[in-house]
């Protein structure tokens, strides 16, 4: 199973002689955006003097997941602007590009870059939950691919050198923007829902536009590439109130079904198991499965269930035929059924964790969930509630948004003040 997803993988994000190795993990949400990993031998618990490799400082803040190529971890943050307890003077924002050794943690270069300006305002609240690093980067083996709002998309060499950039719209919002890229065949594409309310297919060699999908708006979440049969994939995008299907080739739109509930925005992302979408969103906490492969309006053919039950940002996963999820803001861990969409349960997370906007990951047996003031919870993924362990780090308080990752036996955990290597030192 390992060698048949490695194989896929590397179908779906490589064109040239250069291919990502198997363990690679290379964008957000590892293989294919859906958070399921297979790397076993993984750390359940950790603290600061327990199964820390090593820990590096981060420049600034930042809710990107580092991805890892080869021997090397790629991620971003960003400094001088919209840093609590100060905001200080959006003049001074800058964006980093930082690239580390997956074996020490020691940086091997760093590049900044500079805003285009007016950003969005800082102002507390959601905005200050966010930051201005959210977009994970993605790599195709041979360039990187770095999504930076208004301020553009960017190419890189492997060393940090910029081979080219875009702009894909000058929109800004209060919330920021956090969608990640997608590789496919010689396109990166962008969800600039923020930006120009388009999603946005580039020419990975010149940056030039390929295609554009207009009224793509309230959507802060990255697109889901999904393979549907063996010479064709579907480009799942959740939007307020309903969900399309886009060829990832063309930008035409195949499908749109009835979505979530929420006239303004969604913010968790698609995942998909054996050709069904699974969809959570809302202020009204819907989730829903949509049948994939469909052509026109679907919702009566391919609309399978609805429940109202989902999260307002964190994205969920499938194991072993069931849902899981944590609300943002109740600390409540979530499991459906994913036949049928009945709650198998719904079970308060203790000690309670406040806000949870990273999302779920799955590997080695274990749910790995993560809030951002008060730890990671480690979940057993069955149809029982069982928490496995609940880890802090009493010497470093600041903010988790990201996601973790899985690779060689190890977990990478950003916070806001450090990246982590955990496991067996």
């Amino acid at each position: 199973m390992r060698t048949i997803q490695s194989t896929l993988l590397l179908l779906l994000v490589t064109s040239g002689p250069l291919a990502t190795q198997a363990a690679d993990v290379i964008g957000f949400r590892d293989a294919g955006g859906l958070a399921r990993s297979q790397e076993v031998g993984l750390p359940h618990s950790w603290s600061a003097t327990e199964n820390v490799v090593w820990r590096t400082p981060m420049p600034g803040p930042g809710t990107a997941s580092p991805i890892v190529l080869g021997d090397r971890i790629y991620l971003t943050s960003y400094t001088g602007y919209g840093l609590e307890p100060n905001q200080g003077d959006q003049a001074n924002l800058r964006r980093q590009v930082l690239c580390l050794s997956r074996e020490t943690g020691e940086q091997i270069w760093q590049r900044e870059f500079e805003p285009k300006l007016p950003e969005s305002k800082y102002s507390g609240g959601n905005n200050a939950r966010h930051g201005y690093a959210s977009s994970t980067p993605t790599t195709d083996g041979k360039h990187l691919y770095i999504f930076f709002g208004k301020t553009g998309v960017f190419c890189l060499d492997l060393e940090g050198k910029t081979i080219w950039t875009t702009d894909v719209g000058s929109g800004t919002h209060g919330w920021g923007s956090s969608n990640s890229p997608v590789l496919h065949e010689n396109l990166v594409i962008i969800n600039a829902s923020v930006e120009s309310r388009r999603l946005v297919a580039l020419d990975k060699q010149t940056g030039k536009e390929v295609w554009t999908l207009s009224g793509v708006r309230g959507s802060w979440n990255t697109p889901l590439l999904v393979p549907v049969s063996a010479d064709a994939s579907e480009l799942v995008v959740s939007l307020p109130q309903k969900v399309i299907g886009v060829d990832p080739s063309t930008g035409k739109q195949l499908w749109e079904c009835e979505g979530i509930p929420d006239g303004g925005y969604v913010c968790p992302s698609v995942v998909a198991h054996e050709g069904v979408a699974y969809v959570i969103g809302g202020r009204r906490n819907t989730a829903l499965a949509i049948k994939l492969g469909g052509r026109g309006d679907v919702t009566d053919s391919h609309l399978l269930w609805k429940t109202s039950r989902g999260s307002n940002v964190s994205s969920p996963v499938v194991v072993n035929g069931h849902l899981f999820w944590i609300h943002e803001s109740r600390g409540t861990a979530y499991c459906l059924d994913t036949k049928t969409g009945e709650i198998v349960y719904e079970q308060r997370l203790a000690p309670r964790p406040g806000l949870v906007y990273s999302s779920v990951l799955a590997a080695d047996g274990k749910l790995y969930c993560s809030s951002q003031h008060n730890g990671t919870y480690v979940l057993e993924p069955g149809p029982e509630f069982k928490l496995l362990a609940h880890n802090t780090f009493a010497d470093d308080e600041s903010r988790t948004n990201a996601c973790p990752v899985a690779h060689k036996g190890q977990l990478l955990l950003r916070t806001d003040g450090y990246l982590y290597c955990l496991g067996t030192p």
